[in-house]
Order: C-alpha cells, then sequence, then structure tokens
C-alpha cells in the first residue's frame, strides 16, 4: 500500500498499472491524470486537440518526473474516433487497469455530432459508452480493475427523455446536461450488475463545481455567465479528488456500482436506480453506436 498525497488516503501500488483519463488535456481531467502520475502509473491522456494534449503530456512528466504518459488524440464526440482510439490503445498494451470517462461539455445551443447526434448526448454519454464496451475485453483481462464515470450533481431533477432524447422538438442547454449526467449514472449502475463477479468495478461522481475550462466553448453571454459564475468555483486539483480515490484508494476495493461525492458514497436521486430506464437506454446506445454490428465484425 501507499500513501496517497493527493487526498491522504492508502492507496494501491500504482506502478505498473494502466491508467487511461478521457478529456485530460484540461480541467480536471487533466489534474487526474497529473494525480495518476504522481503515484507512478502510465497514464494514457485522451484529448481533441494534439497540440494541447503534447503540451500536458510533457508538464506531467516534467511535474512528477514519470515518463510515462502517452497521449492519443481523437475527439470523442466522432464515434469513428473513438474506435480508432480504442485500436490505438489495443495494440499500445495488453493491460488496462483504470478507465476514467472524464470528457463533458455543456452547449448553449443545439448543434450534431459529425454522426448526426445531438452532441451533449454524442459527446457525455455515447463517448463513456462506447469507450468502456470497446475496451472492455481488455479491462476485464486485467481485473482487479475500476472503471470511474464522472457524472453531476446535476443529475438530480432530470429524466431521461425517451420520447426526444436528442431534444429535437425543444433545445434546453441544462435540459440536456442533466439529462446526459443522468444517463452517465444509469450506466454506470447497468454496467456494474452486468460485470458483477468479474472483478471489475464501476462506480460514478460528482466532482464538485470546479473553476474549469468545462462550458467556456460556448460564445457570447452564456459563454461569460459560466467564466463569471467559475470565479467562486474550486481549483481542478480540487474536482481531480474523488476520481483519483476512486481510482487508487484501497478503502474502494471491491466496491462498485456507487456513486460519490468528495470521496464518500450517497444516495444518487430516484430516477438513476431505475433498472427498466437503464436497460432502454443500454438497448439505444448499442443501435445509436452500432456496437452489436461492432462487436460481430471484429469477432468474425
Amino acid at each position: 500500500m501507499t500513501k496517497d498525497a493527493n487526498n491522504g488516503h492508502e492507496g494501491i501500488d500504482m506502478a505498473g498499472k494502466v491508467c487511461l483519463v478521457t478529456g485530460a488535456t484540461a480541467g480536471i481531467g487533466a489534474e487526474t491524470a497529473r494525480g495518476l502520475a504522481a503515484l507512478g502509473a502510465t497514464v494514457i491522456l485522451v484529448g481533441r486537440r494534439p497540440d494541447r494534449g503534447a503540451e500536458v503530456r510533457e508538464r506531467i512528466k516534467r511535474e512528477t518526473g514519470n515518463q510515462h504518459i502517452e497521449f492519443i488524440p481523437a475527439d470523442l464526440s466522432i464515434q469513428a474516433k473513438i474506435v480508432e482510439m480504442a485500436e490505438e490503445v489495443r495494440q499500445r498494451h495488453d493491460r488496462l487497469d483504470v478507465l476514467i470517462n472524464n470528457v463533458g461539455a455543456i452547449f448553449a445551443r443545439r448543434v450534431l455530432s459529425r454522426d448526426g447526434i445531438e452532441m451533449t448526448f454524442a459527446l457525455n454519454h455515447l463517448s463513456y459508452f462506447m469507450v468502456t464496451n470497446l475496451l472492455l475485453d481488455l479491462i476485464a483481462a486485467s481485473a482487479p480493475a475500476r472503471i470511474v464515470n464522472v457524472s453531476s450533481a446535476a443529475h438530480h431533477g432530470a429524466r431521461i427523455h425517451f420520447d426526444d432524447l436528442q431534444f429535437q422538438h425543444g433545445y434546453f442547454a441544462m435540459t440536456a446536461y442533466g439529462q446526459s449526467k443522468l444517463a452517465n449514472l444509469l450506466f454506470t449502475y447497468e454496467l456494474a450488475r452486468r460485470l458483477e463477479g468479474s472483478g471489475v468495478t464501476v462506480n460514478a461522481l460528482h466532482p464538485g463545481f470546479i473553476a474549469s475550462n468545462f462550458g467556456h466553448n460556448n460564445p457570447g453571454m452564456s459563454g461569460f455567465v459560466i467564466r463569471l459564475s467559475q470565479l467562486f468555483a474550486a481549483s481542478p486539483q480540487k474536482g481531480a479528488e474523488t476520481s483519483i480515490y476512486l481510482a487508487t484508494s484501497a478503502e474502494v476495493e471491491g466496491m462498485t456500482g456507487k456513486y460519490f461525492v468528495n470521496k464518500k458514497p450517497v444516495p444518487s436521486s430516484p430516477e438513476s436506480y431505475d433498472q427498466e430506464a437503464a436497460k432502454r437506454l443500454w438497448e439505444i446506445s448499442e443501435e445509436m453506436t452500432g456496437l452489436k454490428e461492432r462487436r460481430g465484425a471484429r469477432s468474425g
């Protein structure tokens, strides 16, 4: 066991372990990657911008002394790029001990991904679903292994709009965002059920209200309001603490299907425990990502 300097808890030895963090080139994701690197893990950063990725990779190497830091560029709102990224991980590594699905954004206006899917749903939920499932056999082969999904307190009061998942008939940024964060929890709990007994744990978390690049993609007044509100927010280092804790702490070894705030398991919304909704969302997500067809093609 090692003492984790990031959170003061006893942690598992991360030397030789491979961790992947999405949305790792800024804010909470970058700080999560840095914290894992400081503990000796091999860390794969995934982010949209190659220039930013190279910069963050070198900074983490310099600050931690850990040279086992990699970067794979991928826009995770694009399904073909997710497939390419997963294949790149497979070519480089024969194990994946920790997957942290961290990427996320809020969009003031309704925009579509390259696949024609509403961007909030594509990036905040379907990327988690695809990245995890495409790498799941690698993760399972590395058991005991951990999957960590960054959700948000914004899931409270949200529901899954099965009649209009992509908000074609009226779009509100926070409604779409809340739905996506509820989807993260439904996915977490359903995956935990499916992986029971496998040695792979799956947990979710709320990182807190954090001063990061989150929401800065929005122009005009929306972006200004987000930037202004973040003047009163906690640091990205603080926001990364629970992700690092769930990835490394001995205290949560074997614990699965939970929602954490400030490194403590707490109840999530009643809607998040709806197993029928979780199964329905899973099936829809499989259809929207073509995951069954992709699995069949790979096994064939």
